[in-house]
């Protein structure tokens, strides 16, 4: 009988690729996440604005970066609204979606009426010390109050998002800080005359006054009649006031 000659089967098994070294995966994430913030800045600074197109290449050569983390920063601005990808012809900054703003502003009235009451509660563990810091910003007589448009717009964004903050829940405010993020580029169209600065700060001092005196109900209202203000100007928002800020390069947020 003949023996049944079995062919010779290598145990060698290939050797698998070597791994991304963890800085240069670091310094991947990172150029990603720079050309990621930078493009949502332009977007909101109406360097972009709705219709605009442009492609990968464009934006690669002009921050010196590969296709690569220019292409998984719109990926994310795509996820987050902001632009579409077009079929062979590169990208298209998207227009603003008004109803997702009144969505994002109800969501907004709820978290911060919530977060007064919270904070004007005797048996909550509230940060006072944001609060002090909010008072030392909006408490001051008119004639220490800043004429910049640009920093009172960020104080502003900053007098919302801590007196969230100062209520004690995370989550809250960490939702709090995803819908501010979202409606940025829309708060950016209002805030720009002198009477607007005038009139929020009036505003926000009646606010901190009423949670420094434990009015929780009187803070309530007068911030959502605060709110309500702004969300009313979000509904006279057109694409041409939207075109003439980027022109006029003074949109701040409010």
């Amino acid at each position: 009988m003949t023996a049944t000659t079995i062919p010779h089967v290598s145990t060698v098994r290939p050797r698998p690729a070597s791994p991304v070294p963890a800085s240069d995966k670091a310094v991947f994430r990172t150029r990603a996440d720079e050309v990621y913030a930078q493009l949502k800045r332009d977007v909101a600074d109406f360097i972009f604005v709705p219709g605009d197109r442009f492609t990968e290449n464009e934006i690669s050569d002009r921050l010196g970066v590969s296709r690569t983390p220019v292409r998984q920063a719109l990926f994310r601005l795509q996820q987050e609204g902001f632009v579409e990808v077009l079929f062979r012809s590169g990208w298209r900054v998207l227009p603003f979606d008004f109803d997702q703003f009144e969505q994002l502003y109800d969501l907004r009235m709820v978290l911060e009426t919530t977060a007064v009451h919270r904070l004007c509660e005797a048996d909550r563990r509230v940060d006072r010390s944001l609060l002090d810091t909010l008072a030392d910003i909006w408490l001051v007589p008119a004639a220490q109050r800043s004429s910049d448009t640009a920093q009172v717009a960020q104080w502003d964004e900053a007098f919302h998002c801590s007196l969230v903050a100062a209520a004690g829940n995370a989550e809250m405010a960490r939702v709090h800080g995803d819908v501010t993020e979202r409606i940025r580029i829309i708060r950016r169209l209002d805030f720009t005359q002198q009477p607007r600065i005038d009139a929020t700060y009036e505003e926000h001092g009646k606010i901190l006054k009423a949670v420094r005196a434990n009015r929780g109900d009187q803070a309530a209202m007068l911030l959502r009649a605060h709110i309500e203000t702004s969300q009313a100007e979000v509904r006279k928002i057109t694409l041409h006031q939207v075109h003439l800020a980027r022109h006029a390069g003074k949109a701040a947020p409010r």
